[in-house]
């Protein structure tokens, strides 16, 4: 069969890597890919969000099977239009997919099936949400509603600086349309944790736990970013939490079926743990990057079939396989992320990484002959190992191999004190 990945990142290269071991697979391709995923695909230079180009290129080549990296696509509603068209796509349908575009909406639903979340409130107008930020104590988190790139999130420790941040969405509107609404909430001091589930038929089906890292320095200091690094499992996860996490997952399904959400894919719950109790902060309806780079590589069952069986409604727990072996990876940034940083810097490789090395492109293209850098996050070094640590040994063993100007990397993933 031929497949579709759509996306340009870490998650969607470990995607086509993992695909690529499918023995029902004959053709990937990757819309628009990066400068790794050519090496398990063939590049197709259209965008995540051209979504009519996107279906009339898989009517016109036969793609048996679409799979949707980022969320932009989902929330505009591009599993509807190839659903129209009798084609297969994995992903929930729009739908499904404002329970990520629009945090009021997930909060609104948090609220009307019981899951334990934090306090929160709505607002439109500017002078009605600074009159009500006596309702809050501080730190408080400020939300623009939509996407924003997932950079709509504000921690405000004063309220000097929650009437700047509301001010900078609703009135100098930083998002445009995205941010015409914010969500004011508490906040909640925790330990973060993270969960992918497929969803299919009033099921959720959790897959591996992982542990990923959003500071960009070590220690857990600076500026919060897109994930620089990741492992699993978590030891978080005891069976303990694991079972508060169980009657959430309860509480989600039951909520879809009471509003008839036909949602097909992946819910990615994020949670803060405060006391041991398990509470959601938000929901994502797609894989996560970096935890998808260490999940899959412990996936043994054919991640096709999963995909399959998740849209016609046949997934079963017992369909999920997975090696025990813990996985880790490092992620390479360019100088000045998460904020202004420059691309287009050479990649080398000073000499050839161990075979245990699995090298996942996140922000590269080639120029001509050359790889060179094309984001903030770069290269997520990563490997399986006995353990957490002889996988972390190994990946900052082989790290020094790899050079481009600017590159930077936290020292400590993976540490288990």
């Amino acid at each position: 069969m031929k497949v579709l990945v759509i996306g340009s990142g870490g998650r969607e290269h470990a995607l086509c890597w993992k695909i690529k071991q499918s023995k029902n697979v004959s053709k990937i391709y990757c819309a628009p890919g990066n400068g790794g995923t050519r090496e398990v695909a063939e590049n197709i230079d259209i965008k995540p969000n051209e979504i009519d180009k996107l279906l009339e290129f898989a009517l016109n080549n036969q793609i048996n099977l679409t799979v949707v990296g980022p969320e932009e696509p989902l929330v505009l509603g591009i599993v509807d239009k190839f659903e129209e068209k009798g084609l297969k796509i994995f992903g929930p349908n729009k739908e499904g997919a404002r329970l990520e575009g629009s945090k009021d909406f997930s909060k609104m639903f948090m609220e009307k099936y019981n899951i334990p979340t934090a306090r929160y409130k709505s607002y439109t107008d500017y002078d009605d949400a600074i009159s009500e930020l006596r309702k809050f104590n501080y730190p408080l988190v400020i939300k623009a509603d939509g996407l924003c790139a997932g950079k709509g999130v504000v921690i405000c420790n004063s309220e000097m600086e929650a009437k700047k941040t509301l001010k900078d969405i609703l009135v100098d509107k930083e998002f445009g349309d995205e941010g015409k609404k914010v969500v004011i909430e508490e906040y909640l001091d925790g330990i973060e944790a993270s969960l992918l589930c497929f969803v299919t038929k009033d099921k959720i089906i959790p897959l591996e736990s992982a542990k990923d890292y959003k500071k960009i320095y070590d220690g857990d200091l600076g500026p919060n970013t897109g994930g620089v690094g990741c492992f699993s499992p978590s030891p978080l996860f005891t069976n303990e939490l694991k079972g508060k996490i169980n009657n959430i997952l309860d509480r989600i399904i039951d909520g879809f079926k009471s509003e008839k959400f036909n949602f097909k894919g992946i819910l990615f719950i994020g949670f803060m743990i405060v006391n041991g109790e398990p509470n959601v902060l938000e929901f994502n309806v797609r894989f996560g990057d970096p935890e998808t780079e260490v999940v899959l590589p412990r996936l043994k069952s054919d991640i096709i079939v999963l995909f399959l069986n998740t849209i016609d409604g046949t997934l079963n727990e017992n369909d999920l396989i997975w090696d025990n072996k813990p996985c880790v990876t490092v992620v390479l940034t360019s100088s000045g992320y998460p904020n202004e940083y420059e691309k287009g810097y050479e990649i080398s490789l000073n000499e050839e990484l161990d075979n245990s090395i699995i090298l996942f492109h996140n922000g590269t293209k080639f120029e001509n002959t050359r790889l060179v850098t094309n984001g903030g996050r770069v290269l997520s070094i990563t490997s399986l190992g006995e353990d957490i640590e002889s996988a972390r040994d190994i990946i900052y063993k082989n790290i020094e191999k790899i050079k481009f100007q600017g590159v930077n990397y936290r020292k400590d993933i993976g540490e288990i004190n």
